[in-house]
This record gives C-alpha cells, structure tokens and sequence, in this order.
C-alpha cells in the first residue's frame, strides 16, 4: 500500500473532525447549520459534509443564470491590520520596502494638527519617501467633496496611498486610489445600483495604507466607502474586494485623544456593525448567485467565519465601550475598542450590514437640523453615523428576531441579560429592552428619531431614502421582497424608532 493511501483514513478523519467541531461550536454559530429553521426556509442539510454535495458546483454551477438560484459558497477577504501601540511610526518602512516612490497623504484639518500626522511625517521623512498631504477630507463625505479630492490627487500620479483619520477619512482615499486607477469612468460607473451602476472594479488599485484615528468604522479592513449622493440626498457609497486598504495600521495611541462624545458615537457603529452581520440572512439564502467569481459582492450574508469576528467584536464592545467612554485614561478599554471595531471590520466586511444601516442613510441625509453632543463645532448640522445607525437599532431588532430567535438570544447574553427562562417569540422584546438600556447609559443618546427633530410627517420621505439602500436591504431578515409591502415594514420600523 502506497504512503498516500496509508495517510488518507487519518486525514479524512482530521477533515471530519474539524468540520463537526465548526458545525457545532457554540456561540458563535453558524445560522445555516446550527438553526434549521432560519428564516423560516426548507431545512438545509445538517451537516457540512451533506452541504457541500448538495450544492457542488459540478451540480449547480454549471447553469447559474437563474435569477432564483441561491449563493453556495462565500468568500473570506480583509486587509492585513498590524495592531500594536506606536505602530504609527512604522508606516515610512511600510512604503520603503514596497518601493514607494509618490505618496499621496490623505486626512482632514483635526487630524492633520495630531499626534497621528506627525508620526507619518517624521515616519516619511525619515526613510526618504516623496509625499504629498490632502487635508480637505470632509467629515461624512459627500460626492463634491470626493470628485474635488479626485481631482486634486490625479495630477500628482502617486504610486501609493496612505489615509490618516477616521472613516470619512479612509473612505475618501479609497474612492482617490479607484479614480485615481479609472482616469476615464464616470463618477457613478462604480457606485452601487440602483443609485449608480454597480460595476466590479476589475483591475488591482495602488498599495493604500490605513491609519485609523477612530475605533468605529472598521474601514480600515473593508471594501467599502460610503459618502452623500446629494442630489438624491441619500447615502451610497463603492463596494468591491479590490478597494481595501492594503494594510491597517491600528495604533491604540491614536485613537486615546477622542472627546468621549466621538467615542460613544464610533463606538456605536461597531455595536451596530457587530449585531446586524451577526443577525444577517446566512450567505446560502442570497439571491442571485453570481454568474461569475468578480461579481459576487463583499456583503455576503452571515457565514461561519464573519460569525466568529462579528460575535467576539460585540462582546468586546459592550463590556469596553462604556468604560472607554466614562474614562479617557483607561488606556485598555480605549485599546480594546480599537480592536473592536476592526474586529467587526472583518465581519460584516464580509457578511455585511442590514436594517439599521439602510435606515440611517436617510436619517443622516435628510437631518432637519439636529447638532449631537460635542459636535456643534461644525460648520453645519450632523448627526453622527454611529448615532444614525443605532437610533433605529432596538425597532430593528425587534422585528428581525423572529427570523431567528436564537442568535437574538445569543446577542441579548452579550448585554448580561440571563436568557435561561425566556422564550423564543419574546426574544426581539428582550434584546430590544437591553439595547435601550446600553445606550441610556451611554448618555447624552437621542431616544429616538423625535429627539433628532422626526416626525410622522418625515416617514414617508425616510422610507423612500431607505429603499434604494438595495445592496443592505437585501440581507435584511424577514424584510418583504415585494416593494410595496416591503415599504409598508419600512414605515413600521420607522414609527418604532420615533422613540425606545
């Protein structure tokens, strides 16, 4: 008998071994096998073994054009992230050693005058590389001020990127680099559809390197930027693989000097990513499968490995925000959040968000005048993302739990609520009831859209802002794939969230 046959029965045995230890981890689990009855759907096979035959491409994907056929596989992308106090001082060796010859900075005028800049710069200068700085990034974006940024960074031809900031920050440089690579697309080539045409960005972009100076967006790990559509007043923003940093660079030290204000609100976008990819539809519901590899899209649906980063990343939220936000010296919670957040990078970069980011977009679009805490020095009203997004958050998980009753549960035992006793149709109420608690806690959180200047005569407008968000909406559990009932929901989930 041959060596290889000899070591075949033991590593099939290694193969099953792992695949039942990940078929039954808990938690996190995996929705598509741990809960058959997700989503209230046909039960899927049970094992992982069973799966993979039933949806093998040689039986599937040989004819996958059906606009019904459902995903089979999912993919696991995020970029590099070093992670480490003082790392900062680093990223000039970064660039030497891939040959950075151009350097395009980008940043805004706050972070332009920290601690963050004046490490790259001393970091550039020292190892002699070339550079340039962007500083009129804007907070929350919009698509003037993206185009202007395209603008200026084209004639300097940098052969890498390096974004210093929070996400609006790194948003921006990643729509720099894609235009930067598209010299002849137009604006809305790549933004995604229904609001633009949703291309996949077919060609490898120039090295960006990510700074984070915020521990929220995650954006440092992700391919995504968001930005303001103003004409439609409404948010949208790119999503492709190929538009992630090459590496994030996470330094606790940059992110310790946030007024606890931006801290909470950061700090709530991670809740809020964690929670919604934890909660998403399993990436074997998504409809269409892709009829080719480029165009299956960085949001993906909850999968066994975003599970295991987006479940971590709650917990660590809960238990270090609030600490992070009463104390600006508690240097570990401050560290900690920053891992969170990319964390829930890696996971809902790859499973993605669903209702309380869809609803957000126009919360923040159409604000009718509300300045949050701690922003008022602003030139003009802003409600902060990460408020935007959890406003919603106790309405929206209350309606999504009966998808799966479970995996609420699961997220409630995060907020220390003890589960033992409660039953599965009141686990939206529950988890509902603990959100409305951590954010009062928090302080100096709106209650609801009303404390944002809302009223019922806003629903409709809302609603509207909310239905193109398709790319989130459709990862969304128990939201009607019919458009009328499905704004019939939206309306619902709005007047929910007028107040906790």
């Amino acid at each position: 008998m041959s060596a290889a046959v000899r070591v075949a029965p033991n590593a099939a045995k290694r193969a099953t071994s792992l695949l039942r230890t990940i078929q039954f981890t808990h938690p996190p689990s995996c929705p598509c096998h741990s809960n058959p009855g997700y989503h209230n759907n046909s039960p899927p096979p049970t094992s992982l073994v069973a799966r993979a035959k039933a949806l093998s491409p040689s039986r599937h994907y040989a004819t996958p054009s059906s606009a019904d056929a459902k995903e089979y596989a999912f993919e696991m992308a995020a970029s590099s992230i070093r992670f480490g106090p003082g790392v900062t001082k680093e990223v000039g060796m970064d660039f030497k050693n891939m040959g950075a010859k151009r350097v395009c900075v980008v940043t805004d005028k706050t972070v332009d005058k920290l601690a963050a800049m004046n490490q790259v710069r001393e970091g550039l200068a020292r190892e002699g590389i070339n550079f340039e700085v962007y500083s009129d990034v804007h907070v929350e974006p919009k698509d003037y001020s993206i185009k202007d940024a395209i603008a200026w960074v084209r004639p300097y031809k940098p052969d890498a990127f390096l974004a210093v900031g929070g996400g609006s920050v790194i948003d921006t440089a990643k729509l720099m680099n894609l235009y930067n690579a598209y010299p002849d697309a137009d604006f809305l080539d790549f933004v995604n559809a229904p609001l633009g045409k949703g291309l996949p960005i077919d060609k490898a972009l120039t090295p960006l390197i990510a700074v984070p100076t915020t521990a929220g967006t995650g954006s440092e790990t992700t391919g995504t930027a968001i930005f303001d559509l103003v004409s439609k007043r409404a948010k949208t923003g790119v999503a492709h693989r190929n538009l992630k940093p090459t590496l994030g660079i996470c330094d606790p030290l940059n992110t310790s000097t946030m007024p606890a204000s931006v801290k909470a609100a950061s700090g709530l976008d991670v809740l809020c990513h964690s929670l919604e990819s934890w909660t998403a539809i399993p990436y074997h519901e998504r409809t269409p499968r892709p009829t080719n590899p480029i165009l299956r899209p960085a949001y993906q649906g909850a999968n066994p490995i975003s599970d295991v980063f987006s479940f971590h990343a709650l917990r660590r939220t809960v238990k270090y925000l609030p600490r992070s936000v009463r104390d600006p010296d508690d240097l570990e919670a401050q560290s900690e959040m920053l891992l969170a957040a990319t964390l829930a990078g890696v996971g809902f970069g790859n499973a993605g968000v669903h209702l309380c980011h869809g609803m957000s977009y126009p919360i923040s679009g159409q604000n009718p005048g509300y300045r949050h805490t701690g922003y008022e020095n602003l030139p003009s009203p802003l409600i902060p993302h990460g408020v935007s997004v959890a406003v919603s958050a106790p309405a929206v998980f209350r309606f999504t739990a009966a998808s799966n009753p479970e995996r609420h549960l699961e997220a409630a035992e995060a907020f220390g609520v003890d589960v033992s006793n409660v039953k599965r149709e009141s686990a939206g109420e529950v988890l509902a009831e603990a959100l409305t608690r951590f954010l009062a806690d928090l302080g100096d959180q709106p209650k609801g859209l009303r404390d944002l200047g809302f009223g019922a005569g806003d629903i409709e407008a809302l609603v509207e802002g909310t239905i193109p968000q398709k790319r989130v909406l459709m990862l969304a559990p128990g939201l009607d794939a019919d458009l009328e009932r499905e704004k019939d929901q939206l309306r619902r989930l709005f007047e929910d969230a007028m107040t906790h």
